[in-house]
């Protein structure tokens, strides 16, 4: 959203995102959050209550209570945020808003916008017992989506269960934007593209990432300095490169599972076990909010701890993009959400997959059978299965992957140049932005 929010700011475009307070401070805590948007004095910040306490952790299974809270108390609040915007454009201080774009799962402001006459952007979704049935419901999909390559939200035993009729509400929703703003490419999902277009045949999908490099292509044009901005809740560690600088080309696997994974110490210890014995060098990512019930704990094996002295580092939080770019990283093991799959996707970096939930578990399957640059370990955390896949993604199979990541690179990299899907697209984006002021 921050990528988008920029490229729409040098596109000349009044921009305003709205954070929920928890957010906004993470991000004012350990973010180049400031420093990023001030030279545009066309961005500006809003913020309201998520309604969640002070104490919620907000990531792991818990993290499905933002979207249910903001349904409850972000209606009246983005009422009050609109009529006050609405008194200052009468002043002449900012132009009304002439458009919302929202992410698919956080649709409150939806009756607002069409009580106060506005249009909206956003994006869509989709039960379970035999898991590796395959999912013939949905068109395009037939011979690629088993029943585990499904959200987990969709795995419940009753119809009535709350989260998934939450999601069943925000996707009848999406069908009221007039168009679908979608961090993707046409090479990399255009039959995908193809089938949401016959889907929703009211609606425009612009295809317009990916959307950091967008960026990046951007400013180059303008002959603007591209620097790296971090965006995160939290405090990158730049100690990770110098020991990557240390390290042979392509002789390093990291390892991270974004920002609200959570794992169980018997995860945790699988998962390490996992990564000492396939004898490979490892950067790995632990926050220290990602063990449930708190942290590593004293009592490690002292395997673990002599195998990581030798071939590893673990960091609370790393500069990701940077990390991905180094020479000396030959995979990512990842949690497949959509920012780190197309990250790696760009960079021609091949993954080994464990989601999470939501997408993850649909990106994961794509990764492995679809675009063919990576392995998918879901619904299994077993050391034994996952250090052999360790050794698959960064030994027996890199080549084959290695070939078919770089390929997937190239195609990215010229959808954002001039002429390129992206570009044409963002390009129609802008007009119709325009168009609505």
């Amino acid at each position: 959203m921050f990528n988008l929010a920029e490229i729409l700011c040098l596109s000349g475009l009044h921009v305003t995102i709205l954070l929920s307070d928890y957010t906004h401070h993470r991000l004012l805590r350990h973010a180049s959050f400031d420093s990023r948007f001030s030279s545009y004095t066309s961005f500006r910040v809003a913020t309201i209550s998520d309604g969640l306490p002070d104490d919620h952790p907000r990531s792991g299974s818990r993290v499905v209570d933002i979207v249910q809270s903001l349904g409850e108390v972000g209606g009246p609040q983005f009422r009050r945020l609109m009529v006050s915007s609405d008194a200052m454009s009468d002043g002449g201080a900012r132009p009304r808003v002439s458009c919302l774009i929202m992410d698919g799962m956080l649709s409150f402001p939806i009756p607002v916008a069409e009580e106060m006459g506005k249009n909206e952007d956003k994006l869509t979704f989709w039960k379970s017992k035999e898991m590796d049935l395959m999912v013939t419901s949905v068109p395009g999909m037939e011979k690629i989506l088993r029943r585990r390559d499904l959200p987990s939200f969709f795995r419940v035993e009753d119809a009535n269960d709350v989260v998934l009729q939450s999601i069943i509400e925000q996707s009848k929703r999406t069908r009221q934007a007039v168009g679908l703003i979608i961090n993707t490419f046409e090479d990399l999902e255009g039959p995908i593209l193809d089938q949401i277009g016959k889907h929703n045949a009211n609606q425009n999908p612009y295809s317009i990432g990916p959307l950091h490099t967008h960026l990046k292509e951007l400013q180059k044009a303008k002959g603007m300095e591209s620097s790296h901005h971090s965006s995160s809740f939290w405090k990158e560690d730049d100690s990770c490169i110098a020991w990557l600088d240390s390290q042979p080309p392509d002789s390093v696997i990291y390892v991270s599972f974004g920002s609200v994974a959570t794992l169980t110490r018997d995860e945790l210890m699988e998962f390490w076990y996992a990564l000492v014995n396939s004898g490979k060098k490892f950067l790995w990512v632990v926050r220290a909010d990602s063990i449930v019930g708190g942290g590593i704990g004293n009592e490690i094996p002292v395997e673990l701890e002599e195998g990581t002295k030798l071939r590893g580092l673990m960091v609370e939080w790393a500069p990701q993009e940077l990390v991905l770019r180094h020479k000396s990283v030959g995979a990512f093991f990842t949690h497949s959400g959509w920012n780190s799959t197309i990250e790696s996707i760009v960079i021609g970096v091949p993954m080994l997959c464990w989601p999470y939930f939501a997408d993850q578990m649909v990106n994961s399957r794509f990764v492995s059978e679809v675009w063919k640059i990576g392995l998918d370990v879901k619904d299994s955390c077993d050391r034994l299965l996952i250090e052999s896949m360790v050794r698959e993604v960064m030994e027996v199979k890199r080549d084959e992957f290695l070939e078919k990541a770089r390929g997937m690179a190239n195609m990215a990299n010229k959808a954002i140049c001039e002429g390129g899907s992206s570009h044409v697209n963002l390009n129609r984006l802008i007009q119709f932005f325009k168009s609505t002021a």
